[in-house]
């Protein structure tokens, strides 16, 4: 029996919808080559991503995005991980580089996804070149349709 990527997801601000969120979601782990997989993502506040960045980065200020990865098997699925992504941060970036929410979270979610993975371009050299050969040939595919 093929298992398929299961995804969880919890809006705590309602201008997304769970379907396409979801859609996306599974669109960027198939160009991502992810099959048999969980994924959970929470859409949230600026004051909420504060609150996390602050207990698990030491970073007292909101972010756009972060990764909480697992990494680990349980039977035949990979449990990735959590994604979470400041809808206010998310609009603000959007309208600063002039393109849509929808856009910019997908950008995001991506972002959020390769770092599930286990690449980090935070470490910089080859590393950080991987990661974003990665994120702009998922970037590519979403803008193809």
């Amino acid at each position: 029996m093929r298992l398929m990527n299961e995804i969880a997801i919890k809006l705590k601000r309602r201008k997304l919808r769970k379907r396409w969120l979801k859609e996306r979601a599974e669109l960027i782990l198939d160009i991502l080559g992810v099959k048999d997989s969980e994924l959970s993502i929470l859409i949230t506040t600026d004051e909420e991503i504060r609150e996390l960045n602050k207990a698990y980065r030491g970073k007292d200020e909101p972010t756009d995005v972060l990764s909480f990865p697992i990494g680990e098997k349980v039977g035949d699925r990979l449990i990735l991980g959590d994604v979470v992504i400041s809808l206010d941060t998310a609009n603000r970036q959007a309208l600063e580089w002039g393109c849509g929410l929808d856009e910019e979270v997908e950008r995001l979610l991506a972002h959020g996804i390769i770092h599930l993975l286990g690449y980090d371009h935070e470490l910089g050299g080859e590393e950080e070149r991987k990661f974003k050969a990665l994120e702009e040939k998922v970037n590519a595919e979403l803008r193809r349709g």
